[in-house]
């Protein structure tokens, strides 16, 4: 088990999108705008999505890995941070998932 937590890879994007575009993949994929950071997150839920449909335990969790990374570069687009998705996550879990759901299609 690991130390590293989503805070420490949410400080890490932010290290890296401030470095020079030329030594960072961070820096470059949000010197594209926000569309070619969400592309490369849609592509990367779609093989975490085929691995787990494959049953491909290995390819999962790195793709996994993928998609976390980035969601994070993808909210660091939007000026959105994870604090913010942290928050939210809490307020939908202090009811069932089946009463949040039917409370979000009255908003």
């Amino acid at each position: 088990m690991t130390d590293f937590t989503l805070q420490d890879l949410e400080a890490l994007v932010a290290e890296r999108a401030a470095a020079p575009v030329e030594t960072s993949y961070t820096a470059k994929l949000l010197a594209g705008g926000p569309g070619k950071a969400a592309k490369k997150l849609g592509e990367e839920a779609v093989e975490a999505a085929i691995a787990a449909v494959e049953g491909d335990r290995a390819g999962l969790v790195s793709e996994a890995a993928d998609v976390l990374y980035h969601l994070l570069v993808v909210l660091k687009a939007g000026g959105v941070g994870l604090d913010e998705v942290m928050a939210e996550l809490a307020r939908r879990t202090a009811q069932s998932g089946l009463a949040e759901k039917a409370a979000r299609r009255h908003t």
